[in-house]
């Protein structure tokens, strides 16, 4: 079956003073929001919980399959997940908590608030680990980091496996995802207030917001109502590969509930923790177009479409998935956690919003098989969605038929003109036509993403 490419590594506003006329509950949109996750945990690719909020009022509390399959215990609302890269926007917006208290300069050059740094880095600054824009390369994609994150390694001795390696770029000139600038942020973090990195969330966040379901994991330590791992495998649900909890520190080691998650959307996005100058500059995506029509800020991502806007950011690490998102004039959470990894929590949460936006949903049970004029053939050929991953177009007697590499083929059925549906699994792929009419690109949509390829 498809898959996307991910694009997040394995650890996806109005200013704060503006109060905005909250257009009527979406009370009306709840049933419909339920649908969009029933369908997910029907099909068996998503466990979790899903909370959605209007301002304070709750219109989706609900929690899906098994915190531990092996004991049958089911996942409540109270259950706890890793959030993966969900915890970037923490650490981010600590710094800029440090900034407002005069302790360090967003601007400034990291090696002012670290120690021994390489002459590579001198020219990066506090902003530019925050917006993926340093150059630094990634140090969940180098060679060895699986091996190297299931042992009890730390921070110098994880900052240590690419703090000579050679920038791939130069400081501000791109954008690349990268978990090494935060993993360096959670020490700057750590140097400037003179705390570890637990007690600065627990004093500045946590304790003050009554976040008590939140901390960071400790890999180790016996915690109620934690949510066991999942991956699918082969012949159905595995447990999860183990993870070094030490190693993500504030790039993507919290574990949260969704009512906590809330309580943190309603903060941070309320002027509660940030001033308005603050929370603006948060909000200010990179010079890049980040993620194709999304932008990342320093650490969320402001998705933007006829000046409707919401942000957010998705999480992944061994055994689980998150999606949290906030539309600000509506003052809408949607958060989303998963103990089943995979594409669903990003597509459940990308679902909603588009149902908050006013927008329509169309469940892959709900599509249907369409006429349409043009010549199959039309569409044949092999595109690239990236360097390693292409999908093959061919026909075979009277059906469309598409092969991902290094997966079986299956048929592809017309929804409308150029826009054809899979039912082996939720999946669509739209083709898109040059000036002459000829076919020169497609779209997949899977697991909430949209993931273009070239035709070759």
């Amino acid at each position: 079956m498809f898959f996307s490419p991910r694009r997040f590594g394995a650890l996806a506003l109005a200013s704060a003073s503006l109060i905005a006329l909250v257009p009527p509950a979406l009370a009306q949109d709840a049933e419909r929001m339920e649908e969009v996750v029933e369908a997910e945990a029907d099909a068996g690719t998503f466990m979790g919980a899903v909370l959605i909020a209007q301002g304070d009022e709750i219109l989706l509390d609900k929690a899906w399959g098994s915190a531990d399959l092996e004991w049958d215990v089911d996942n409540t609302t109270l259950t706890k997940f890793r959030i993966g890269s969900v915890t970037k926007q923490f650490t981010s917006v600590g710094i800029f908590l440090l900034a407002e208290q005069g302790k360090l300069d967003v601007d400034g050059p990291i090696s002012a608030y670290l120690e021994d740094t390489p002459d590579a880095w001198s020219a990066i600054t506090v902003r530019q680990l925050m917006q993926h824009t340093a150059g630094l390369p990634n140090v969940t994609s180098l060679d060895g980091f699986g091996r190297l994150s299931v042992q009890p390694i730390s921070q110098d001795e994880l900052i240590a496996t690419f703090r000579d390696l050679p920038l791939e770029f130069e400081p501000g000139s791109a954008f690349k995802y990268s978990n090494s600038g935060y993993v360096l942020l959670s020490r700057i973090v750590e140097q400037v207030s003179g705390q570890s990195l637990s007690a600065f969330y627990k004093e500045n966040f946590f304790g003050p917001l009554g976040m008590r379901e939140t901390a960071l994991d400790d890999s180790a330590r016996i915690v109620p109502r934690r949510a066991d791992g999942y991956s699918p495998g082969e012949g159905g649900v595995i447990n999860a590969g183990y993870v070094y909890m030490g190693i993500p520190t504030g790039a993507g080691a919290l574990y949260s509930t969704t009512a906590d998650l809330h309580k943190w959307n309603r903060a941070l996005f309320g002027g509660k923790i940030l001033s308005e100058e603050s929370l603006n500059a948060f909000l200010t995506p990179t010079p890049f177009d980040a993620f194709d029509e999304d932008n990342y800020t320093h650490g969320v991502l402001k998705d933007v479409a006829d000046d409707d806007v919401y942000y957010w950011h998705g999480g992944g690490i061994q055994g689980f998935n998150a999606w949290l998102g906030y539309h600000p004039e509506r003052q809408t959470t949607v958060a989303v956690l998963a103990n089943l990894n995979g594409g669903a929590a990003a597509k459940i949460g990308s679902q909603i919003m588009t149902l908050v936006r006013g927008g329509e949903v169309v469940l892959a049970s709900e599509r249907e098989i369409a006429d349409i004029t043009a010549d199959l053939s039309d569409y044949t050929g092999v595109y690239a969605l990236a360097p390693t991953f292409k999908i093959t177009i061919f026909v075979e007697g009277d059906k469309l038929m598409g092969q991902a590499t290094g997966q079986s083929a299956n048929q592809l059925f017309p929804e409308s003109e150029d826009m054809f549906f899979l039912k082996v699994v939720d999946a669509q792929i739209r083709f898109e036509r040059g000036d002459d009419g000829a076919v020169q690109s497609l779209t997949l949509f899977q697991g909430g993403q949209e993931i273009p390829g070239v035709k070759e």
